[in-house]
C-alpha cells in the first residue's frame, strides 16, 4: 500500500473520530480537533515515517515535528484571525445590546413594506447576521417577527422560517462571523474578497430560503398571538439609536475592508502613493473592525456595564471560538506536513468534482455533528493542503472554496444543532414542523448558496 493511500485511510479514520466524539459523545470540538491532530500525526509517523514526532535536521534544513506542527498551526491561526474574531464578536454584542439590530430590521421593513413581511424579515436576517450570531439574531428579532405575523395574519411558520434562513445565509458565508473567518484563515485567502463574494452568494441563498418559507410555511398554521410584543421589546432598550448609527458600525468596516482588497490589486487602481497606503491600512480587517467597535461603543454612552460586562461576555464567547479555530489550524498544519493533501488533491482532481468536493464534505460533517462553525473549520483544515493539486491557487478561487464550504455547512440543521431548537422554540414549532421547516429549509438555502457560488465561479473561477 502506498504512503498516500495509508495516509488517506488514516484521515478517514480521524474524520470519523471527530464526528463520533463531537456528535455522539458531545465532547468539546477544541479537545477533539487537538486530539485528532495528535493522533493523525503519531499514526502517520508510525506507518509512513512522516511527519517526524520531533524536529529533525536533514541536509541543513529542519523538518518540523508533530509537536511543533500542532503548536505552530495553533499559533499562526490565532495570529491571522484571532483579533478579527474577538472584535467581530464584540461588535455583534454592541449591536445586539443597544437595540441597533432591532432598528436595522425595522428600517428594512419600512423600505420593503409590511405587505412583504416575510421578505423584509429575510433581508433583515441577511444584514443582522453579518456581525451577530444567527441564534442571537433570531432571539433579538423574534418579537418583531411575531408582531408582524399577527398584524398581517401570516402564519408564524412562514415568518419564522424566512427570518431563520436569512440569518443562516450570511452566518455561514460572510465574515466577520467566526466560521467564515476561520475558514478563510485556514485556506489563506484575503478576507475582503471573501466578504465581497460572500455577500453576493448569500443573495440566492436568502431568496431560496424566503421562497421555501412562503411556499411550505403557508400550509402550516402557527398562531403568532402570544409572547413578548415588539412594543415591549423596544421599551426594554429605552432610547434606540438612529437608523444611520445602527447601520454605520457594520457597513463602514465592510466598505473599508473592500477598499483594502481593491487597493491591493496588482493593477494598483488607487496608485502606489498615500491613498493606497491609507486604504490598505484602514481596510486591514483588524483596524476596520476596531473602527466599527468604536462607533458601536458610542451607542452605549460608555456606561460602566458596557466595558465591564458586555465586552467581558463577548470575549468569553469569542474565546471558545478562538480555541476551536486554532485547534483546526493545528490539524491542518499536521495534514499539510504529512503530504496527504497533495496525494488526495491529485487523485480527487481526476473525478472533476470541482467546488462540489468542499460542499459535500462540509455538508457531511455538518449533518453528522450539528455545528456549522465546526464544519467550516474542520473542512477547511482538511482541504487546505489539497488546493494546489486541485487547481485552486488564485485568491478568487480560494475564496470560492471557502464559500462552497460555507454553503455545505448549512446542510442540514436538525436536532443536533442548537440553532434548530432556537428557531423551533421561539417560533412555537413542534419537532415535526421544525424538521419540515427548519431542516428542509436549510437544505434548500444551502443549495441556493451553492448555486450562487457556482455562478460566481463562472466569473471569477
Amino acid at each position: 500500500m502506498s504512503v498516500g493511500l495509508i495516509q488517506t485511510v488514516l484521515l478517514i479514520l480521524v474524520i470519523a473520530f471527530i464526528v463520533y466524539m463531537t456528535a455522539k459523545l458531545r465532547v468539546n470540538a477544541f479537545l477533539v480537533l487537538l486530539l485528532a491532530a495528535l493522533i493523525y500525526g503519531i499514526l502517520s509517523f508510525v506507518f509512513t515515517g512522516t511527519p517526524p514526532l520531533l524536529d529533525v535536521k536533514k541536509d541543513n534544513q529542519t523538518i518540523t515535528g508533530v509537536i511543533n506542527l500542532i503548536t505552530g498551526g495553533f499559533g499562526s491561526t490565532l495570529t491571522s484571525i484571532g483579533i478579527v474574531i474577538v472584535l467581530g464578536t464584540i461588535l455583534g454584542y454592541f449591536l445586539e445590546k443597544t437595540g441597533a439590530a432591532i432598528v436595522m430590521a425595522e428600517t428594512i421593513l419600512k423600505i420593503v413594506g409590511s405587505y412583504n413581511a416575510p421578505l423584509a424579515m429575510a433581508i433583515a436576517g441577511y444584514i443582522v447576521s453579518i456581525p451577530v450570531f444567527c441564534d442571537s439574531g433570531f432571539v433579538i428579532l423574534q418579537a418583531l417577527n411575531r408582531s408582524l405575523a399577527e398584524a398581517s395574519g401570516i402564519s408564524l411558520a412562514v415568518m419564522g422560517t424566512a427570518l431563520s434562513m436569512g440569518l443562516y445565509s450570511t452566518h455561514c458565508l460572510v465574515p466577520p462571523t467566526p466560521g467564515p473567518v476561520a475558514a478563510a484563515g485556514n485556506i489563506g485567502v484575503d478576507l475582503g474578497i471573501v466578504i465581497l463574494l460572500g455577500l453576493l452568494a448569500s443573495i440566492p441563498a436568502t431568496i431560496a430560503g424566503w421562497l421555501y418559507a412562503v411556499k411550505v410555511g403557508k400550509n402550516i398554521w402557527i398562531d403568532p398571538g402570544h409572547g413578548r410584543t415588539f412594543k415591549e421589546l423596544k421599551q426594554s432598550f429605552g432610547q434606540l439609536p438612529s437608523p444611520f448609527m445602527s447601520f454605520l458600525p457594520i457597513v463602514l468596516p465592510l466598505i473599508l475592508i473592500a477598499l483594502n482588497s481593491i487597493a491591493s490589486f496588482p493593477s494598483n487602481p488607487f496608485g502606489t502613493g498615500l491613498w493606497r497606503q491609507l486604504f490598505v491600512f484602514l481596510g486591514n480587517p483588524n483596524i476596520a473592525l476596531l473602527i466599527g467597535v468604536f462607533i458601536a461603543s458610542t451607542l452605549t454612552k460608555w456606561e460602566k456595564q458596557v466595558f465591564d460586562g458586555w465586552i467581558g461576555e463577548a470575549i468569553k464567547t469569542s474565546a471558545i471560538i478562538l480555541v476551536i479555530t486554532a485547534a483546526g489550524g493545528s490539524l491542518g498544519s499536521v495534514l499539510r506536513a504529512s503530504g496527504v493533501g497533495n496525494f488526495l488533491g491529485t487523485e480527487l482532481a481526476k473525478f472533476r468534482m470541482g467546488l462540489f468536493l468542499p460542499f459535500v464534505i462540509a455538508a457531511a460533517i455538518k449533518t453528522a455533528q450539528g455545528s456549522s462553525t465546526v464544519s467550516l473549520i474542520t473542512t477547511s483544515s482538511i482541504l487546505a493542503p489539497m488546493l494546489p493539486s486541485l487547481g485552486y491557487t488564485t485568491t478568487p478561487q480560494k475564496a470560492l472554496v471557502v464559500l462552497a464550504i460555507g454553503a455545505g455547512s448549512m446542510i442540514v440543521s436538525h436536532a443536533n444543532d442548537s440553532y434548530f431548537w432556537v428557531v423551533a422554540n421561539f417560533s412555537d414549532m413542534d419537532v415535526g414542523q421544525a424538521y419540515k421547516l427548519q431542516t428542509a429549509g436549510s437544505l434548500v438555502t444551502g443549495i441556493g448558496a451553492m448555486i450562487g457560488v457556482l455562478i460566481l465561479s463562472l466569473i471569477f473561477g
